[in-house]
């Protein structure tokens, strides 16, 4: 009884600064192992040269229900959240207002739909390089079912499935 009563009084303490109470497992379109394949051409200003961006080339990302690991960084405190997006909110969401900043739209990245699904992995800060935290593959557009887009540093790259979870 005493274990109910904590709980229960631990989820309305959570819920109660918006928390969630259960961390939301990564999709399953994600879980299995992707070979990042290509830079792909975007109009972004990068923090990143074409030396940084090439060394992510043929390296892999694994994905599981509460998994995001690079080669061997794997993030800690997974949460995710999906949303669809239309073109244009994403064009949007990842252009600069200014005509001489980042310019970056789906049809860019090889991306005809109208619409494609974002997964956006929420993980403690990772230490990739000493310019960026982000962890490859922890915002996801997922192209077609075996192949995603994802960028580090605003260069997009494309990645594609080479083995399905069995989780």
């Amino acid at each position: 009884m005493m274990a109910r009563t904590f709980r229960y009084w631990s989820l309305v303490f959570l819920l109660g600064f918006g928390l969630s109470a259960s961390a939301l497992d990564i999709p399953k379109e994600l879980w299995g192992k992707w070979r990042i394949t290509r830079i792909l051409p975007a109009k972004t200003i990068s923090c990143w040269g074409n030396k940084e961006a090439k060394q992510l080339l043929g390296t892999e990302i694994d994905y599981g229900a509460h998994l995001l690991r690079w080669q061997t960084t794997k993030a800690s405190h997974v949460d995710s959240e999906m949303r669809e997006v239309t073109a244009e909110q994403f064009e949007t969401e990842s252009s600069s207002q200014s005509a001489n900043g980042s310019q970056v739209n789906l049809r860019q990245l090889g991306i005809r739909a109208i619409k494609v699904q974002q997964v956006l992995i929420k993980h403690d800060d990772a230490k990739v390089t000493g310019t960026t935290t982000e962890l490859p593959g922890d915002d996801v557009l997922i192209k077609r079912k075996n192949t995603i887009v994802f960028s580090v540093c605003n260069v997009y790259f494309e990645a594609r499935r080479i083995s399905a979870a069995s989780r």
